[in-house]
């Protein structure tokens, strides 16, 4: 299960630990985890589903509680600023180890990313369309991945010890990157 998952992605930061080492750090004994897991593979998998699920399911329930597409647009980023600081150790494993997933699952896993992608590019064209004087200095799509690419990139260098917390930084990525959208 999920909650059992995400305390030990940390082990995935080594490809040389074993099924062993990963069930002992979960406190299951390895008949354990290869009665849910066949492989590391399958494990990886399962981790970047759930992160998938969730964070789609999140965008979902911020996009439909704000009250414009600019509030929409703001908390999705802030949102994701504070979800990837708060789970660096899993998003590590989802950004670096994603090139170790099955092929045959690529397609499959890459419609769902773009599905959050997607959410956030039709709040900018509601936001856009609300403001059709409003100038964007590039494409909506080069935005919205500009965007992106600043939230998950903070997996890297966010330090719970720095002088921000995960709210306060999604704040302030928020406040800057929408700057361009004020009408």
């Amino acid at each position: 299960p999920r909650s059992t998952l995400f305390p030990y992605t940390t082990l995935f930061r080594s490809r040389a630990t074993s099924m062993n080492e990963i069930a002992a750090a979960a406190g299951l004994s390895k008949p354990t985890l290869y009665h849910y897991f066949r492989s590391k593979e399958e494990l990886l998998v399962r981790i970047y589903s759930d992160v998938l699920d969730e964070s789609l399911s999140m965008g979902e329930r911020t996009v439909e509680a704000a009250a414009t597409a600019l509030e929409a647009i703001r908390e999705l980023v802030a949102s994701r600023v504070e979800y990837t600081c708060r789970n660096q150790a899993l998003l590590t494993v989802c950004f670096e180890e994603e090139h170790e997933l099955p092929p045959e699952l690529g397609e499959e896993l890459l419609k769902r990313r773009r599905a959050f992608e997607s959410l956030f590019a039709s709040a900018l064209e509601r936001h856009l369309a609300e403001h059709p004087g409003l100038r964007l200095p590039m494409t909506p799509k080069v935005y919205v991945n500009m965007c992106l690419g600043a939230v998950n990139w903070c997996y890297k260098w966010y330090r719970p010890s720095g002088p921000s917390t995960p709210e306060q930084l999604g704040r302030q990525l928020a406040q800057t990157l929408i700057a361009a959208l004020d009408a």
